[in-house]
């Protein structure tokens, strides 16, 4: 792992940081966009209103970040590890999540419209007031997660798993 010291506001745009160490890093409001971020341990950093859209983030650990109003519209996260994030109020329009593990994670107001959640851990997740318009969660794990007033119009559902073993 390559260990990057970092400060709020930065501009990474475009850079390659795959598989760099930004554990803790303080990265508010810093413009990311289409960096190389894949196999980043980002566990816990502070990513809050940092603008993401395009970025790899493919199987990085993104474990307890904070993600608040932060920008990912189309950035590909499949894989990655976003267990107890904070994603509240984040744009992930688009976003490719296939697989991402999103257990417990706070989703509370985020635009996931025409995102990719297919076969992903949404399990315990606060999902309530999320856009979820034409989101394609098929085969997703939503045991116990908090839909409330989640808009889903339009979501593709099938086989998406909402209370333990019991499809619908």
């Amino acid at each position: 792992m390559i260990e990057i010291k970092t400060h709020p506001f930065a501009n990474l745009s475009g850079a390659d940081l795959h598989d760099a160490d930004l554990r803790y890093a303080d990265l508010r409001y810093a413009d990311l966009r289409y960096a190389d971020l894949s196999g980043a341990d980002l566990r816990y950093a502070d990513l809050s209103g940092a603008d993401l859209t395009g970025a790899n983030l493919t199987v990085a650990n993104l474990t307890g970040a904070n993600l608040r109003g932060a920008v990912l519209d189309g950035a590909n996260l499949s894989g990655a590890d976003l267990t107890g994030a904070n994603l509240t109020g984040a744009n992930l329009t688009g976003a490719h999540l296939s697989g991402t593990d999103l257990h417990d994670a706070v989703l509370s107001g985020a635009d996931l419209h025409d995102a990719d959640l297919r076969y992903a851990d949404l399990s315990d997740a606060d999902l309530s007031g999320a856009n979820l318009d034409g989101a394609n969660l098929c085969c997703a794990v939503l045991d116990g997660a908090n839909l409330t007033v989640a808009d889903l119009h339009g979501a593709h559902l099938d086989g998406a798993i909402f209370s333990t073993g019991h499809d619908q």
